[in-house]
């Protein structure tokens, strides 16, 4: 990737640490087991609705809680969550890629405005980590760093509707956009391609993405490649972006997203997340 002029290359994000959460009691049988779930709740960082409480033993299972700030930074993934040597990072909120800024060049569209409008989006997205649009509950972001490359997360809570309506729309991208020209302040010209991205079944719903942003870096012509993927869970998502000049990181997007939608179920139904990854093979 790119970078601002401090560094070679710089991706998307905000980051967060992970919060350490309490160890969720145990239930006990008899009148005081309600009680001891709904403190695991709380301790999870999820708010639980009154339903969900009071569904008794054999019922189906309640929908997943409420996120609240503790629980999104709970979820975030960690570094054992990763194989590769990925290093998390404490100045993720600075990532920005410059490969990402630029006008989208409206000529090039069947049906002009409209179009140019959703890949216009799509860059703006990606550069200021709102792809799924801005979130209407808690959020959290990490990243991590891997040579050249970066992976962000983000997990968040949005209002129902827009989230399924942001995931139809990343759906249409790869035929609205396919391939545009952007042009930065300067002049410079950037051909983006846009392809479908698969997405491992994971979560309620799951949209992919795979984009190449062809540029140039201090006179040298460069591709940023970049995976993207978002997932559902209720009314929560999290949305994982990997890669950079060296190339796509399209499994470790996989692993990330595996990862952490177990960790978001996790915290949304009132659980701790493991310190360890859970075997998901």
């Amino acid at each position: 990737m790119s970078s601002r002029p401090s560094h070679p290359v710089r991706l998307l994000a905000s980051a967060l640490a992970a919060g350490a959460l309490l160890t969720t009691a145990a239930c006990s049988d008899g009148a005081g087991s309600e009680n001891a779930s709904d403190t695991a709740a709380e301790q999870a960082g999820v708010a639980r609705p009154d339903a969900a409480k009071q569904t008794p033993t054999g019922s189906p299972s309640a929908s997943p809680g409420t996120l609240t700030e503790a629980g999104a930074k709970a979820a975030l993934l960690t570094e054992a969550d990763l194989e590769g040597g990925w290093n998390q990072v404490q100045d993720a909120d600075k990532w920005r890629d410059r490969l990402l800024v630029g006008e989208v060049d409206v000529s090039g569209f069947l049906t002009a405005k409209a179009d140019a409008a959703d890949c216009q989006q799509l860059l703006d997205g990606l550069y200021r980590d709102n792809l799924l649009g801005e979130p209407s509950g808690p959020s959290a972001l990490t990243g991590f760093e891997q040579g050249d490359s970066r992976l962000l997360e983000q997990v968040a809570g949005y209002d129902r509707a827009g989230l399924d309506d942001r995931l139809k729309w990343m759906a249409s991208l790869p035929q609205t956009c396919d391939e545009f020209t952007a042009t930065d302040s300067d002049g410079a010209e950037r051909t983006v391609q846009v392809t479908e991205a698969s997405v491992p079944d994971a979560g309620d719903a799951r949209e992919g993405l795979h984009v190449t942003v062809q540029g140039t870096a201090d006179a040298t012509p460069v591709t940023l490649t970049l995976d993207i993927a978002a997932v559902r869970v209720g009314t929560s998502a999290l949305t994982v972006t990997g890669g950079g000049l060296d190339g796509a990181q399209a499994s470790s997007v996989e692993q990330a997203v595996r990862q952490g939608t177990q960790r978001l179920k996790t915290v949304l139904d009132g659980g701790t997340p493991s310190p360890q990854p859970t075997n998901l093979d």
